[in-house]
This record gives C-alpha cells, sequence and structure tokens, in this order.
C-alpha cells in the first residue's frame, strides 16, 4: 500500500489507496509537459539539443531529491516529453511510479498508443495509463463505458501486464467527471487544482470531484498546480513593479490540501527542482485550507 510517511525529509501520499506499491510515493511528481511542449508557459524551444539535455538533467536531479512519481503523455510535444523521460528514468535505479496517457479514439487506438508510449519510454510496462481528457461530454462518457469501449481497452491491457493502473484527467467537474469516478473502475485521477482552480474542493458543503474520488480511494493527482502562469500574469496586471515569485506559495497552498496525494509541477531545470523539494520539505510552511474560508473573525 502507498504508506504514511514515518521519518525522513522527504513528505509522501498521506492515506492508503487503491494504488499498491512497495515504496513510498512523494506527494511532490514530476510534471512532463512543460519539459516536451515549446513555448509552454514562458518562451523555450523544448527541442533544441541543450534544452533537451537540461530536461534530462532535471529528471534525473529529481529522482536523486527523492521525486519518485513522473508524469508524461504523448500530446507533449508529439513524444518528445516521453522520449526524453524514457532517455533519463533509464537510468534511475531507485524505484519509481510512471505514469502515461491516451487520447480518446476508435477501438484499438488506446493500445496502439500505448505500445508507441512504452516504445519512447524503453519500458515493456508504466504503472498508470490515463485517458487524456479535459472535459468530457455525455457522448464520450458512453464511449468509454460502453462494452468493449476504452475502459474494456484500457482493462485488457492492464490484463495484458502492460500497465498496472487505469486512470483519467480532466479540468472539469461536470456531471461526466463524477459518472467516471462512480464506477469504481478508475484508480487514478488527475485533475486541475490550484488557487485560482478551487472547483474539485469547496469545503464548506463539502463538494467537489477531489472529495469524491477520495472517498473512492482513487489516488488523486493535481495539474496546474501553480496555476500555468496564470496568476502569475494576474499579478503581474495588477501590480506591474512586483517583483515577488508565488510559485513556492501556490505549491504551498496545493500541498496544504490533505486529499492531495501527488501535486504535480513541471520542472525544466535542476534549480526549479531544489526549489520545489524545498517547498515539499518545508512543512511548516503548509496552512489551513479550510480555515481560510472562515467569513467571520470570531
Amino acid at each position: 500500500m502507498i504508506k504514511l510517511a514515518t521519518g525522513g525529509a522527504v513528505p509522501t501520499t498521506n492515506a492508503a489507496k487503491r494504488v499498491n506499491t512497495d515504496f513510498k510515493l512523494v506527494r511532490l511528481g514530476f510534471g512532463g509537459a512543460a519539459i516536451g511542449l515549446t513555448d509552454y508557459v514562458e518562451q523555450f524551444n523544448a527541442g533544441s539539443s541543450q534544452n533537451r539535455a537540461i530536461s534530462i538533467g532535471a529528471i534525473r536531479q529529481a529522482a536523486a531529491g527523492g521525486i519518485n512519481y513522473f508524469d508524461t503523455a504523448p500530446g507533449y510535444g508529439n513524444g518528445l516529453s516521453e522520449t526524453l523521460m524514457g532517455e533519463a528514468l533509464r537510468q534511475v535505479e531507485t524505484p519509481f511510479f510512471l505514469a502515461s496517457k491516451a487520447h480518446l479514439g476508435p477501438a484499438g487506438s488506446i493500445r496502439q498508443s500505448l505500445e508507441n508510449s512504452l516504445e519512447r519510454l524503453q519500458r515493456d510496462q508504466i504503472d498508470l495509463l490515463q485517458i487524456h481528457g479535459s472535459s468530457y461530454s455525455a457522448e464520450q462518457v458512453e464511449h468509454i463505458l460502453k462494452p468493449g469501449g476504452v475502459l474494456a481497452e484500457m482493462q485488457q491491457l492492464r490484463d495484458e501486464g502492460l500497465i498496472r493502473y487505469i486512470g483519467f484527467t480532466s479540468e472539469d467537474n461536470n456531471d461526466a467527471v463524477y459518472q467516471l469516478i462512480n464506477t469504481g473502475e478508475f484508480d487514478a485521477i488527475q485533475l486541475a487544482y490550484n488557487l485560482l482552480l478551487q472547483h474539485p474542493y469547496e469545503p464548506t458543503r463539502p463538494f467537489g470531484s477531489l472529495f469524491e474520488a477520495s472517498k473512492r480511494g482513487m489516488l488523486t493527482v493535481t495539474m496546474r498546480t501553480a496555476t500555468s502562469g496564470i496568476f502569475q500574469k494576474w499579478m503581474q496586471l495588477v501590480h506591474p513593479s512586483n517583483s515577488f515569485d508565488y510559485t513556492e506559495s501556490l505549491l504551498q497552498f496545493v500541498l496544504s490540501n490533505k486529499l492531495v496525494d501527488v501535486a504535480l509541477v513541471g520542472m525544466r531545470t535542476e534549480a526549479v527542482v531544489q526549489s520545489c523539494l524545498s517547498v515539499l520539505n518545508d512543512r511548516a510552511g503548509r496552512l489551513d485550507i479550510d480555515a481560510l474560508w472562515d467569513r467571520y473573525d470570531i
């Protein structure tokens, strides 16, 4: 089982989940979008030889620093993120958890996508395969859940040993997300949650997909943890002379939520990796999120 931290500097996931590992998952995960996508959030040539080398160094530095959850997708730079991840992780000897994704498509497309991913990742198996989605329609949910549909195809891939767990990603909090959660068939959910996007967690009701996924014992992983630069843009607009770096505070906000098992952050350089690890280990910087919603000074 994923275990509670019993000591040491690196915080790990806070609850037992249906995802079973023989090691502790660290609550800071390496998000692969930033290393694969050109000009994502900021100007960056992902495909240059220099930046490819820097990205590989960042992945290895993350693993050396204790990070053991790595997330990627074929859609991050037309396979570039997976290629870099595969190159970097093949020299990592410590246990790690590797997640990738596949877009919805016709019958057989999930298998083909996974086979291509495995080749780029230089592996025979990955830990988690996720449906790569943003906002699901009712028709897409039907396509996923129907007999012989996407879920059945993923289950077959799991039975064959090509993957260990099944999940899906979403940036929404609509009925489709709850339908997928309530099937009880998915082991993990990756959702958009940060200071700006708090829709998965509304503690005053309480309400949200983060609550429901946790009730199901699903592994909960956040994307856009540092708002993908949106909060920083806002601060720059309202206070142009402000030079404060909000990234650490934004990460602390997400890590303060006890229902979040792994918070993904895009880390392109070793310096950013070290900065994020410092935040992870700074437990004194956590806050009481629920208390922020108190409207009365009592």
